[in-house]
């Protein structure tokens, strides 16, 4: 049973800080790494790999620092987000030569087991350049896999697979968090972190957000204020019976129509048609303005 530990972690280029002082324990199982495009997801990863050394705080497995800490390599895998395949190799090469350089007394029959397990038998003669972007993504999950490491790192693992794969990894990633190995992946997909991940880590802007198992964070996302744009028959009759009732926090009229924050989600949805029924008031849109993961994490980094 193997755990990643983060103590005050950073990471800045120059005057950009990429990762601002981030602090987690990784344990046996699945943890989702979620946060929008450009959270800082990749850089976190790269620092527990020993990829990138943090410019201040720690990183370590099992106690011992990551970086410039080649033993580390007995027990880890790395998946990374962009391209780390020589195109003119078949995959079974490249995986075999992962296998190789793990120094592994049977490299041969290393790389047929890891190909075998994310089923890319039938393209292992196959140059890797023939691949598509989700066969590519499988054959560097063999090769981060050969060494069977206890810890596994993905990085956007799905990215360009189709549905039918991202199901046969999904139920792979399962399989081996069963076996009590330490995964973790990130993603910037919520609906990939529900179905797979029993503990998330939030990451916004380089900042740690939110940590629990989906239902608390996603409560958290449920709770915040949510704002939408009302467009209506009457829409200053539904803003004046919007604020009588008193189950938004703002409420103001525009000329694209009612803009509203509403704090208790699940009521005002109850409410809103009653109240526009009640008052004789046709609804033509409800859209929400806030939806986008960077508004709901940002909610969650204000807290």
């Amino acid at each position: 049973m193997s755990e990643l530990r983060l103590d005050g972690v950073s990471r800045w280029y120059g005057n950009v800080v990429a990762v601002n002082g981030v602090s987690m324990t990784i344990g046996p199982g699945v943890t989702g790494l979620l946060g929008p495009n450009g959270a800082g997801k990749s850089t976190i990863i790269h620092m527990m790999g020993g990829f990138l050394e943090p410019s201040s705080g720690t990183v370590a497995l099992d106690g011992a620092p990551v970086w410039r800490n080649p033993d580390v390599y007995r027990t880890l895998g790395l998946v990374p987000e962009r391209e780390a395949a020589y195109d003119f190799l078949t995959g079974g090469r490249f995986v075999r030569a992962m296998a190789e350089l793990h120094k592994l007394p049977d490299p041969g029959a290393a790389a047929a087991r890891a190909i075998a397990l994310v089923e890319m038998q039938p393209a292992a003669d196959r140059s890797i350049g023939t691949y598509s972007k989700g066969m590519k993504q499988r054959i560097k999950m063999a090769s981060a896999l050969v060494h069977d490491p206890a810890v596994l790192l993905l990085d956007e693992p799905f990215n360009g697979m189709d549905p039918r794969q991202r199901l046969q990894l999904m139920d792979l990633i399962r399989r081996m968090a069963a076996e009590g190995r330490t995964i973790l992946f990130s993603s910037h997909i919520l609906e990939e972190v529900e179905r797979l991940a029993q503990h998330i880590e939030v990451i916004v802007a380089g900042r740690h957000a939110a940590s629990g198992d989906f239902r608390e964070i996603r409560r958290l996302m449920t709770d915040r204020p949510h704002r939408f744009t009302l467009r209506s028959t009457d829409d200053r009759a539904l803003a004046a019976a919007l604020i009588a009732d008193g189950s938004a926090r703002s409420v103001n009229l525009t000329a694209q129509g009612v803009e509203i924050e509403a704090v208790d989600f699940a009521r005002f949805t109850w409410l809103l048609p009653r109240l526009a029924r009640d008052a004789s008031i046709r609804l033509w849109e409800v859209a929400p303005s806030d939806e986008s993961l960077e508004s709901v994490f940002s909610y969650l980094v204000a807290r």
